[in-house]
């Protein structure tokens, strides 16, 4: 990975994200398209909408919609207590542990900072938090956010129920291990990063291009896929696909490598058989092997679009990540193999996902 390349992850990891909000990661990415594409917009739901129009395309129907979100885990607001500290629910998928105590910002008329507080734990056992933290069995009811400020503070700083609660940005830099980042958030950051770069690849190369090509950075993905189903209800384009990251994980034979995982299916639906063989087909393409895997507890924009009846056919790439919904890691190679594929499959779509 280049320095420009990592310099870019880290702002859209230091970027907030939350599921409606994502004001901070939207703004990164509608610039970085705007170098590479022929018109990018906002639409009404939030999304970023670029587009690369081929030279060659007769039918608007050929165009293909390549998605990959904005939003990240994060935390609502459901209660605000006497003594100012905040009582909070999972946005998206977040878990405590996905956290652990740590520092917050809270998303107010201007960023708050907090603190996520599992409580004490010097406690003898009758403290029904600091019981079930010890015993590994925490819930959201189990932790709150220590804020120091008295509930007419917060009021007038418009804190309330519904506010998001992010991790706090001095947490979300990138730390590197031999050979792998890790880092919060590389769902889906590093999906977006692929995203640009494959939009990048297009652009050089477009003469190639047979079909439009359409690149939405999605809103609100973790909680219902409410933006990626706007935007294709509204673009043309009978095929989309999703840019996540992957679990690596024994069950499905997935290995933590640069080698994308081509999704063949999820808890929404089951991908396009022959999207799913021209995916595989662009990897080899590309020089990487693909991990061929039926992600059985996962979902994407893609399968909740076309299970909405609003693609005609989909499928998923996505980056092998350890640790997913928590400090993700993921092969220094990873986000470049993404994008190689991506680059492969819509240049080469007119051979046919076959």
């Amino acid at each position: 990975m280049t320095q420009d390349t990592m310099d870019l992850l880290e702002r859209l990891l230091l970027a907030h994200g939350p599921g409606g909000q994502e004001d901070e990661v939207r703004s990164v990415c509608r610039v970085e398209l705007e170098r590479h594409c022929d018109e990018v917009t906002v639409d009404r739901a939030g999304n970023v909408v670029g587009v690369i129009r081929s030279e060659h395309s007769t039918d608007p129907d050929e165009g293909i919609r390549v998605m990959a979100h904005l939003d990240e885990i994060a935390m609502l607001v459901k209660r605000i207590n006497d003594d100012g500290t905040l009582e909070v629910i999972a946005l998206g998928g977040a878990q405590p542990i996905s956290f652990g105590a740590c520092p917050v910002d809270i998303l107010g008329s201007s960023t708050l900072p907090g603190v996520l507080s599992f409580g004490s734990m010097h406690n003898s056992g009758s403290t029904s938090q600091g019981r079930d933290v010890l015993t590994g069995d925490v819930h959201w009811s189990d932790v709150h956010i220590v804020t120091r400020r008295s509930t007419e503070e917060l009021a007038n700083l418009d804190v309330r129920p519904g506010t998001r609660v992010v991790l706090s940005k001095h947490w979300r830099q990138p730390f590197r291990l031999p050979n792998a980042i890790a880092a919060h958030f590389l769902d889906d950051r590093a999906p977006l990063l692929a995203t640009i770069m494959a939009a990048r690849g297009v652009a050089q190369r477009r003469e190639r291009l047979k079909q439009d090509v359409w690149f939405v950075c999605t809103t609100l993905e973790e909680e219902s896929n409410a933006g990626a189903m706007y935007a294709a209800s509204r673009l043309p384009g009978d095929v989309t696909i999703a840019v996540e990251v992957g679990p690596v994980l024994a069950e499905y034979g997935t290995r933590f490598c640069a080698d994308p995982i081509i999704n063949t299916g999820d808890e929404k639906g089951y991908y396009s058989r022959e999207i799913v063989a021209g995916l595989v087909t662009a990897a080899k393409r590309a020089g990487y092997s693909a991990q061929i895997a039926l992600l059985v507890d996962f979902a994407s924009d893609a399968s909740a679009v076309m299970s909405n009846g609003i693609s005609a056919k989909a499928g998923c790439i996505a980056i092998p990540t350890e640790n997913t919904h928590g400090f993700e890691i993921i092969d220094d190679a990873g986000i470049e193999a993404c994008a190689a594929t991506l680059i492969e499959f819509l240049l080469g779509a007119e051979d046919g996902p076959t």
